[in-house]
C-alpha cells in the first residue's frame, strides 16, 4: 500500500506540475521574446521622435539620442542603428548584428528612414532563462510532493503493518496485543473489533487451558501417589511375585503419565501456542516470594541476579513451573545459597537463566539421565526435572544441566523478538483529537 499511495501522489504531483508548468514555460519565453521587442519599439520611437525635432530644426541628430538608442535602458540588448535622410546621408551607430537579429523600422515625417535591429540570440537567452526558472520551480515542486507523498504513505501504511504485527502477536500466542490509537478512523474501527476478537480468544483460551490445567492436576496427583504406593510395595516386599507385579503396575502407571503428557501437549498444539513476551524478572520475583520462606526455615539464602531488561517468550505458567522444580530440586538436593541469575545467549537475543547452589552436585552416574523420566536419586519420584524439561522445549526453550559440581542448571530461553514489538519498529500514527470524529466513532463502536 505504502508503494501505491507514493505513486498515486508523485504521480498526481507529476501531472499537475506538466500541465501547468509546460504552458506557463512557454508563455514565459514568449512574454520575454515580445518584451524584448516592445523595448525595443520604445526605443525606436523615441529616436524616430529626436530626428524629426532635428530636421524640423534643420539641425543634425544628436548624439545623445542616438546613443541612448543604441544603449537603451538597462538591461537592454545594445542595438545597431541605421538612420538614412531625404538628401541620401546615412547615420550608423553600434556594432552591426550578426546571425539571427529582431529588427524594426520607422519613417519621419520628412520620409527619413529610422531602424533598430538587435540580436535575436541574446532574447532567446533570456527566454531560455524563464524556461529553466520554470523548469526549477518544477523540480521543487515535485520535490515537495515527493515529500508530502513519503508523509502520507507513512501515514497510511505504518498503522496497517502495526495493526498486521498486532495480529502476528495475537497469531504467535499473546492473545491482548497492545493496540495504540493510529490517527486514522477506519484503521481503528478494524484495530478496535481485533482487540474485542481477542478478548474473546483470551477468554476462550483461558477456559480451555484450566481445563487442561484442573484435569492435568486431578489425574497426576493420584498417579504420583500411586507411583510412590507402588514403588513402596516394590521396595518393601520379599516376595518375588508380588515385586514383579509391582514393576508390572508401576510401567502400566508410566504409561498413563505418558498419555497424559501427550494429550495435553496436543491441547497446547491445537490452541496455536500459549507463549508471549514475558519479564523475566517479574516472574522470579513472584518464585522468590513463594520460595524463599521456605529457604530460610532450612537455614539457607536465596539470591536473585536477574536483569531487569531480560524479556522471553514463555508461557508465564510453565516457565513459573520449570523455576519451580529447580528451586525445590536446589532445596532438596542442594545446600549453601541458592543463586538464580540471568545473562544473555548468543547472539540472537536469547537469555540464559541459571539456578545454582553450593551442593555436591550431581553424581556422575545419573549426570546423563538427570531428565529422564524416573530418574532420581533416591528422594522423589523422578518425574520433576523431565516434567520441567517437556515445559521448557513446548516454549521453544531448552533446559539442561550446565555444570555438574557445584550443580548449575541452565534454562535457555527465546528472546522476544522485534517483530512482536510494534513500538519500537512500528511508529504509530499520530492520534487525530477531533471532538466530531471521536464522536461518530463512540457511536459505531455502540
Amino acid at each position: 500500500m505504502r508503494r501505491r499511495v507514493l505513486l498515486a501522489t508523485i504521480s498526481a504531483v507529476a501531472v499537475a506540475v506538466i500541465l501547468l508548468g509546460v504552458p506557463l514555460g512557454i508563455f514565459g519565453a514568449r512574454y520575454m521574446v515580445s518584451a524584448e521587442a516592445q523595448r525595443l519599439s520604445d526605443r525606436l520611437d523615441q529616436l524616430t521622435r529626436s530626428v524629426q525635432s532635428a530636421q524640423d530644426r534643420g539641425d543634425d541628430v544628436s548624439e545623445t539620442a542616438i546613443r541612448r538608442a543604441v544603449e537603451g535602458r538597462a538591461g537592454d540588448i545594445p542595438a545597431h542603428v541605421v538612420i538614412s535622410l531625404p538628401d541620401g546621408t546615412q547615420i550608423e551607430a553600434g556594432s552591426p548584428v550578426t546571425g539571427p537579429a529582431i529588427g524594426q523600422g520607422q519613417w519621419t515625417e520628412d520620409r527619413a528612414s529610422v531602424t533598430l535591429t538587435v540580436s535575436a540570440w541574446s532574447a532567446w537567452i533570456k527566454a531560455a532563462q524563464v524556461v529553466v526558472l520554470v523548469a526549477a520551480a518544477g523540480v521543487v515542486a515535485i520535490g515537495a510532493g515527493v515529500a508530502m507523498a513519503v508523509w502520507q504513505a507513512n501515514r497510511l501504511s505504518a498503522p496497517l503493518v502495526y495493526l498486521a504485527a498486532s495480529a502476528e502477536q495475537l497469531a504467535s500466542g499473546q492473545v491482548r496485543p497492545r493496540l495504540e490509537p493510529s490517527g486514522v478512523e477506519e484503521i481503528d474501527l478494524v484495530a478496535a473489533e481485533l482487540a474485542r476478537t481477542s478478548d474473546r480468544l483470551a477468554a476462550r483460551l483461558a477456559a480451555e487451558r484450566q481445563f487442561t490445567s484442573d484435569a492435568s492436576h486431578q489425574l497426576r496427583t493420584p498417579l504420583t501417589a500411586l507411583t510412590m504406593r507402588l514403588e513402596e510395595i516394590q521396595a518393601a516386599s520379599q516376595d518375588p511375585d508380588v515385586q514383579e507385579e509391582a514393576r508390572i503396575s508401576l510401567e502400566q502407571v508410566e504409561r498413563l503419565v505418558t498419555v497424559v503428557d501427550d494429550l495435553l501437549a496436543a491441547s497446547r498444539r491445537s490452541q496455536g501456542g500459549t507463549t508471549e513476551p514475558v519479564v523475566l524478572l517479574d516472574v522470579v520475583r513472584q518464585q522468590e516470594e513463594e520460595w524463599r520462606p521456605t529457604f530460610e526455615r532450612e537455614g539457607r539464602s536465596l539470591v536473585i541476579d536477574v536483569g531487569g531488561d531480560h524479556r522471553v517468550l514463555a508461557t508465564p505458567g510453565a516457565l513459573a513451573q520449570v523455576l519451580a522444580t529447580l528451586l525445590e530440586n536446589s532445596l532438596r538436593h542442594g545446600d549453601g545459597t541458592t543463586t538464580v541469575r540471568s545473562r544473555p545467549s548468543g547472539t540472537t537475543g536469547a537469555v540464559a537463566v541459571e539456578v545454582a547452589d553450593e551442593g555436591p552436585g550431581v553424581p556422575d552416574e545419573i549426570a546423563a539421565k538427570i531428565f529422564d523420566r524416573g530418574m532420581t536419586s533416591g528422594a522423589g519420584t523422578g518425574l520433576g526435572l523431565a516434567l520441567a524439561r517437556d515445559l521448557a522445549a513446548a516454549d521453544g526453550g531448552r533446559l539442561e544441566l550446565a555444570q555438574r559440581r557445584p550443580p548449575v542448571f541452565a534454562l535457555f530461553l527465546a528472546g522476544v523478538p522485534k517483530t512482536l514489538d510494534p513500538g519500537v519498529v512500528l511508529p504509530p500514527g499520530t492520534t487525530i483529537s477531533s471532538r466530531g470524529r471521536r464522536g461518530r466513532r463512540r457511536t459505531r463502536e455502540a
